[in-house]
């Protein structure tokens, strides 16, 4: 209602008026041009990037290094040179003899050899017969120097991207299909991988100890070895500690207690590693059958992307609030109305001009003193937190979706035959239709927790320069519990909407089923995470370093890539992993609920029934022992 976009996308001169607007007189002139940028150097300069300096909307900037007393004494030659700097006065001014001295628009800063120029030269008269500097332009162009080497940057990056772009979508796409691959390929790779990997680590470590022990008595022997670590105390060169027996005996016993809990975990909980495999194994069936999930993410993105405008629109509208102020600027370092709210139609009369000769009533910044503007930051604060939920509430769909995808795969007795048509497509639906108040409620909790981490970074930022000690450990006390909290809340809401998919009960009753299932079978749970996570994470890189191992082309193409290479297969993964999640609840609850009756089967598959020595009973099975037990009793 109050916000104008128009404020953030154009440039405003000293008058207010928006620089290459339609409808104005400033259409055709969408450049601002400062009077004189070395007044930008000035202390009294405001936050808001105005500089106490007359500034104009051109249509161009200047090309040619003069000043106006240059001009001046070309226009006394030459006529015509006014035609080109009555471009850059104020509207209506049109008397060469009293213009004041112009500068640059903007100073091109070019580096030649080391040395920083602009047009070529390094030093220029500043019109009052001083030499002046181009440092003295750069430190007026605050940050010039940064923005001018991210402009190279930009311009090598664009012609990186304009000559291999069609390179850079080939590799995507062939990255595209590793992904796919490989997750069709875990169910028969996924427990070689895993006992490939494993072995690898045992012998790693074995020869760790071997190492260290070699270390250990070759030392032992040798003067000065025999010294503590204590009596040498701290040491900045880490070397000195390679030099001591007692640091490869340390070394080599931690390596000795690695490898046997890594053997005695193996050993007890062989059983479960063996679940999580053949789990694994049935999520890549069941995406074989369901391919459609794994372009779901696509989805997903574009709800992000409609998030992602939602927010920024609202905070354009926010931020360009109010109403033009304009703030009396001065050259004059000891004048008192520096910086003071002015008028621009009654400042000429004012005495301030008096007081402070050469001051001016300039354009500041839009805003204003009323509640509402005062109240704007809160405001912005308010269009995060909906933007958190709403970002929130987009995954928790897709978590909710895919789950009710892949549950159906599960709960069908007859694989693939029972699978219900469209299964993607039926969860999508159930999903907005009976759960939505569910997803939005777990969505708000976890923006809540997000929001509050992003206020205490943002005191954490505030209070860099502070010596409080006390302060600065609670507030990195508090960071790291909401850090834990958000966490936990993550894999709660990940697992309620699971149960959601398959039961359909309200947030807080699924989020306490699945809290006292995984607690139940926390050993399962562990291992399931862990192995999952390994074997996800090793892919991912496989997929991204092969792929961009294998460009030749230049730096930014191959960067592109490998980063573009991992994000295609964290989002096939990311599909890969709720399958997995949401198969392992369904099968613990498979395991609670069922007992291999004709009446109450096993969904699970075969590999997982043979692995728990799990068997269906068949009806006619059931009947034969129904006989056996009536006999009996007929005889009698």
């Amino acid at each position: 209602m109050h916000g104008d976009p128009r404020k953030v996308v154009y440039p405003t001169d000293s008058y207010g008026q928006f620089c290459g607007q339609q409808g104005t007189p400033n259409a055709n002139k969408a450049i601002l041009f400062y009077f004189n940028i070395l007044q930008c150097a000035n202390p009294t300069v405001l936050i808001n990037l105005q500089c106490p300096t007359t500034q104009l909307c051109v249509s161009k900037c200047p090309d040619r290094f003069a000043t106006y007393i240059d001009m001046q004494y070309n226009y006394r030659r030459n006529k015509s040179y006014w035609d080109y700097y009555k471009q850059f006065c104020k509207p209506g001014f049109n008397n060469p003899d009293k213009v004041q001295f112009l500068q640059r628009c903007f100073p091109d800063f070019i580096t030649r050899n080391g040395t920083l120029t602009v047009a070529n030269k390094t030093n220029f008269k500043d019109g009052h017969g001083k030499v002046r500097s181009v440092v003295d332009l750069r430190d007026a162009a605050n940050g010039i120097t940064s923005l001018l080497d991210a402009k190279e940057v930009g311009v090598k990056i664009f012609e990186d991207y304009a000559s291999s772009w069609f390179w850079i979508l080939i590799g995507l796409v062939i990255s595209m299909l590793v992904s796919l691959i490989f997750i069709l390929l875990l169910r028969f790779t996924a427990g070689v991988l895993f006992w490939m990997v494993i072995f690898g680590v045992i012998v790693a470590v074995g020869y760790g100890i071997w190492h260290c022990y070699w270390e250990y008595s070759t030392l032992k022997g040798k003067p000065d070895s025999d010294i503590t670590i204590s009596d040498i105390g701290f040491q900045t060169d880490f070397r000195v500690y390679l030099q001591l027996s007692q640091t490869w005996l340390i070394f080599m016993i931690s390596l000795a207690v690695i490898e046997a809990i890594i053997i005695i975990v193996l050993i007890f909980l062989r059983s479960r590693v063996r679940i999580a495999i053949a789990l694994l194994k049935e999520g890549s069936k069941a995406i074989g059958c369901i391919m459609s999930t794994l372009f779901y993410p696509i989805i997903t993105f574009l709800l992000l992307a409609l998030c992602i405008a939602y927010w920024a629109v609202t905070a354009v509208f926010l931020a360009s609030s109010g109403e033009a102020v304009y703030k009396v600027m001065s050259t004059l370092p000891d004048c008192k109305y520096t910086n003071l709210t002015c008028d621009p139609e009654t400042f000429s009369q004012s005495n301030v001009t008096k007081l402070c000769p050469g001051s001016q009533c300039t354009f500041a910044f839009y805003g204003g003193e009323s509640l509402y503007h005062r109240y704007i930051f809160v405001l912005q604060l308010c269009n995060l937190l909906v933007f958190l939920w709403l970002v929130n509430f987009t995954i928790a769909l897709g978590q909710c979706t895919l789950a009710g995808a892949f549950a159906s795969y599960y709960w069908a007795l007859r694989k693939p035959e029972d699978i219900p048509p469209c299964p993607l497509a039926s969860s999508f639906g159930r999903a907005l239709r009976y759960h939505t108040g569910s997803l939005a409620f777990g969505a708000l909790i976890l923006s809540i927790v997000q929001f509050i981490r992003i206020i205490l970074e943002y005191l954490d930022h505030k209070l860099k320069g502070a010596h409080n000690a006390f302060t600065r450990f609670l507030l990195c006390c508090l960071k790291c519990c909401f850090w834990c909290l958000e966490h936990f809340i993550k894999f709660m809401n990940r697992n309620a909407y699971i149960m959601i998919s398959i039961y359909g009960k309200n947030f807080c009753a699924s989020a306490r089923d699945a809290f006292f299932l995984l607690m139940r079978n926390v050993m399962r749970v562990a291992v399931l995470d862990k192995v999952t996570d390994f074997l996800l994470f090793l892919g991912k890189l496989l997929i991204s370093g092969s792929v961009g191992k294998s460009t030749v082309s230049s730096v930014t193409y191959r960067q592109t890539v490998i980063f573009g290479s991992y994000m295609i297969a964290h989002g096939f993964f990311n599909v890969y992993a709720m399958c997995v999640d949401t198969l392992f609840l369904c099968f613990l609850l498979d395991l609670e609920k069922n007992d291999g009756s004709a009446t109450r089967p096993y969904y699970m598959a075969s590999s997982l029934r043979a692995i728990l020595n799990k068997k269906n009973k068949r009806p006619e099975e059931k009947k034969k022992r129904r006989k056996k037990k009536e006999q009996p009793n007929k005889r009698h």
